[in-house]
């Protein structure tokens, strides 16, 4: 009997270190693999990473000038063997000019008046097209004013430095007000200005669009609209030091392509095939987007109007 336990304690001992055995083994085996799902994981961001510093980047706003290259994208219009395009979003044109500065997008959404600002300050940059962007000066209807004159001892949100500031100043001075008695407030948000007219914060503000649109929903007063003097400021530029290098060159190419592309199917199709598009990107409600100007055309890439480059520049002479 003696001899049965001592041997049934054997047993049962072999049996724990063999579970020991199998327990550290599989540890073991987990060990590894974590260190190798690290090791994958780690691979994997560093391949993806390369790939984004590969990419051609732009830099957007969710304003309707952006259409073609948000359509572009979504629709893969271009051939993606040759180009990754990668959309930076901002609400502001001031960050699309910091990305670009930066080197961190290729090319960037913004103005004129901005692009030649940027110039000045020693910042190599082409115009790869200019954009069908109008702005819109409209006056919150708390506000009471239905003309330029009763702007004075009134708020108007624009961006310093840009086409907005140089069409406050210039319907200012068209409407006989002192400079000083009209107050420019720094609003560089496309989001927040549209935000501060809906609660009655600012008094006027100039917007593009979709963002004059949902403020004409609002029972806005329209004071008035660039496209009455037949003004396009917007452009979309591309930093020279970016074109220098031969593969940011053949990816511009590509992209100049698909662009053209998207801009015919939007004038063949018209805005509301892409009212769900304008909606996502631009930030804006379904009403706004069905409301939007249907006589609206984007046209292929070209570079902006000679007219408009000088209007910007002697503007910035002035400031």
């Amino acid at each position: 009997m003696h001899n049965f336990f001592d041997n049934l304690c054997y047993m049962k001992g072999k049996q724990f270190h063999l579970i020991i055995l199998l327990v550290a083994v599989l540890f073991s085996a987990c060990s590894k693999s974590t260190e190798q799902q690290q090791h994958e994981q780690r691979a994997e961001r560093q391949r993806q990473q390369a790939l984004y510093e590969a990419a051609f980047k732009v830099g957007v706003m969710p304003t309707l000038d952006c259409l073609p290259i948000y359509l572009l994208k979504d629709s893969l219009l271009y051939d993606t063997t040759k180009v990754d395009i990668r959309l930076r979003v901002f609400n502001a044109q001031m960050d699309c000019d910091t990305a670009i500065v930066g080197g961190s997008v290729q090319a960037s959404i913004t103005d004129v008046v901005r692009a030649e600002r940027l110039k000045r300050n020693h910042l190599a940059l082409t115009y790869f097209s200019a954009t069908n962007n109008y702005w819109v000066l409209v006056a919150n209807k708390k506000a009471r004013v239905k003309t330029l004159p009763q702007l004075s001892d009134k708020m108007i949100a624009m961006t310093r430095f840009s086409a907005t500031a140089m069409l406050a100043d210039q319907l200012v001075d068209s409407a006989g007000l002192a400079t000083e008695r009209v107050f420019r407030i720094q609003v560089n948000n496309v989001l927040t200005r549209l935000n501060m007219l809906e609660n009655g914060i600012m008094d006027a503000m100039l917007l593009p669009e979709p963002q004059a649109t949902a403020a004409r929903l609002l029972d806005s007063q329209t004071l008035y609209d660039t496209r009455r003097d037949s003004l396009f400021m917007g452009v979309l530029a591309v930093s020279e030091v970016a074109m220098a290098d031969t593969l940011r060159k053949q990816q511009m190419e590509a992209l100049l392509k698909a662009y053209d592309q998207a801009c015919d199917s939007l004038n063949e199709r018209g805005m509301a095939a892409y009212k769900d598009i304008v909606a996502q990107q631009c930030k804006v409600k379904a009403q706004v987007a069905d409301s939007l100007p249907q006589d609206l055309t984007f046209r292929h890439a070209a570079a902006p109007r000679q007219k408009d480059i000088d209007r910007a520049k002697a503007w910035l002479k002035r400031k």
